[in-house]
């Protein structure tokens, strides 16, 4: 499997405005036993509980798809964030320590994954995919892969924003995809390791999991996480909620 060997980047994480996110309490508990790196920088809203983290505060204004551009545009543009850094969303899962660095992970080519999520409906992520797919394709990528995994991305700064400003005119442009695939970061294939359910059906052995509120709080993922790393960490000031 690829690896990126590097110094320790931070941790880049949009986090939605007025959440009490037990989700990410524990990827913070996660992050800081698993996963080399510098700083933690929360981007968007910072909860009260949360200690020794860097804060970039964000107008919250737009859909959840256009916050976390400007939340990720907000990392690149601040000059104290790392070059290159780690992109996380606020329940990914670190589930083994990284000692070598942070794979490089795609879920195969678009195509597939459209006709994943075409199978289930319609919607603004559908059209957002496909919208990137076309970007994609006009640009000379033909079959791109898709990068849409819950796992942590290594990006360089000067990348991404190139990715953000020619995807500016996308309502939901699916940024990981963009910039792995105008990067050519290539990468191992794996399946998504998000867990819709509550069944106790999941890939325990996996470096990474995910969750989803309602799996988190009511599934047996979101048990063993929390039985797995009980204990609070240096993000999470002594007795806070």
């Amino acid at each position: 499997m690829p690896r990126v060997l590097m110094a320790a980047p931070d941790i880049v994480v949009p986090v939605r405005e007025g959440a009490a996110n037990a989700q990410l309490r524990y990827a913070l508990r996660r992050w800081a036993a698993h996963l080399p790196h510098r700083h933690v920088w929360l981007v968007g809203y910072r909860p009260p509980w949360a200690a020794d983290v860097r804060h970039i505060p964000t107008r919250q204004t737009g859909t959840k798809y256009a916050n976390t551009t400007l939340a990720v545009r907000a990392a690149i543009e601040h000059t104290e964030v790392s070059d290159p850094f780690l992109l996380t969303n606020d329940d990914f899962f670190v589930m083994k320590r990284l000692v070598d660095g942070v794979p490089v992970l795609h879920r195969g080519p678009v195509r597939d994954v459209e006709r994943y999520y075409a199978s289930r409906g319609s919607g603004k992520y559908l059209r957002g995919l496909r919208e990137t797919r076309d970007l994609l394709v006009s640009l000379g990528h033909a079959d791109p892969l898709s990068y849409e995994l819950h796992v942590p991305l290594l990006v360089d700064k000067a990348g991404m924003l190139n990715t953000l400003d020619l995807g500016r005119h996308l309502d939901v442009l699916h940024k990981r995809t963009a910039y792995g695939v105008l990067s050519r970061i290539g990468g191992a294939r794996i399946e998504d390791v998000k867990v819709l359910h509550r069944r106790p059906v999941f890939p325990v052995d996996s470096p990474f999991l995910s969750t989803m509120p309602d799996s988190f709080t009511n599934g047996a993922v979101g048990l063993h996480i929390r039985r797995t790393f009980p204990r609070a960490c240096r993000y999470e000031r002594p007795g806070g909620r």
